[in-house]
């Protein structure tokens, strides 16, 4: 059995990590630490868990106890841990704060989007989770880049709901500001475009051109609704192939025959992808849960390569709470 370590457990990515890794046949956890709520039962705060688990956060927990820990703080808090606590090297460390996202030498994180990076990960010892509407977006382009064909800007607009800002409470994320409600921000600038871009660019070096990407708050509680548009030649049945062919070995991602909606891949690590032509523009829409494909869900996939695990073992899972 995996023994797993949580740092940050309170939460709503760790919550769902809980609840996938309570379910996980190869998995035990081994703690769960909180400085907010040592002490406290977990099903006190992840209230979808009672009867699911008896564990307490701890204010500490044995780093030399487990295989594999979770980083699920907020960002900048990371790489701190990390330089402050003395994590056994043997440990392997799944991190989703963007900390380490940015591939480089000063560092040993693999960037970790299992369509892309699949045999590097079941190597790495220390992954970095991809952002959620970075994870929605590369989705929807990596196989145009695998055979060069961005070569124009493209046009993104993607929805994400309330639990892609966090659990703590905000201007931006109470019930009665976000219900009936819809509004852009970060257009053009959002940390998430660096990662598409280190992505695009390890598949076609040559891709220079705009990502105009603009974000939206929605009003509802999960998931990512993304659409992308270019101008190209590939006709549609041409593009439809190569989308087949890429994540031909991907358990996760499929291609939907029709034009799909949100509610498909809510409580899912589902990636769903539609491709429509128009003229000489061709559109991609790409759906994920954002707290599941874009963050617990698929930090477990990534264990699940880094063990040596089918990769998607734990991870048809039960609705939950949201």
């Amino acid at each position: 059995m995996i023994n797993a370590g949580i740092i940050g457990g309170a939460g709503y990515t760790a919550g769902e990590l809980l609840r996938i890794l309570i379910n996980h046949p190869d998995v035990d956890i081994a703690f769960v630490q909180s400085n907010s709520q040592a002490g406290k039962p977990i099903a006190s705060v992840h209230t979808s868990l009672i009867g699911e688990t008896f564990l307490h956060f701890t204010a500490q927990g044995d780093y030399g106890k487990a295989d594999v820990l979770f980083l699920c703080m907020g960002h900048g808090k990371s790489a701190a841990f990390l330089e402050a606590t003395p994590v056994p090297p043997e440990v392997r460390i799944i991190d989703l704060s963007t900390d380490f996202r940015a591939e480089s030498p000063s560092h040993e994180f693999v960037y970790g989007l299992p369509e892309l990076q699949r045999s590097r990960i079941r190597e790495a010892n220390r992954i970095a989770n991809p952002g959620c509407f970075a994870t929605a977006i590369q989705l929807a382009l990596l196989p145009l880049a695998r055979h060069g064909l961005l070569e124009d800007d493209v046009h993104i607009h993607a929805v994400t709901g309330a639990t892609g800002a966090g659990q703590a409470p905000g201007a931006t994320t109470h019930f009665s500001w976000r219900d009936n409600n819809l509004s852009v921000y970060k257009a053009f600038s959002h940390q998430h475009l660096a990662e598409i871009r280190q992505s695009l660019t390890q598949l076609q070096p040559g891709f220079a051109h705009q990502l105009n990407f603009l974000p939206l708050r929605g009003n509802f509680s999960r998931g990512i609704f993304a659409t992308a548009y270019l101008y190209t030649d590939l006709g549609a049945d041409k593009a439809r192939d190569l989308y087949e062919a890429f994540y031909a070995g991907s358990p996760f991602v499929f291609l939907s025959p029709s034009n799909p909606d949100l509610k498909q891949v809510v409580n899912t690590n589902k990636g769903v992808l539609y491709l429509e032509k128009h003229g000489s523009r061709l559109l991609i829409i790409s759906m994920i849960d954002n707290l599941l494909k874009g963050a617990s869900g698929q930090a477990v996939q990534n264990m699940n390569l880094m063990f040596g695990l089918d990769e998607a073992a734990g991870l048809r899972l039960k609705p939950s709470q949201f």
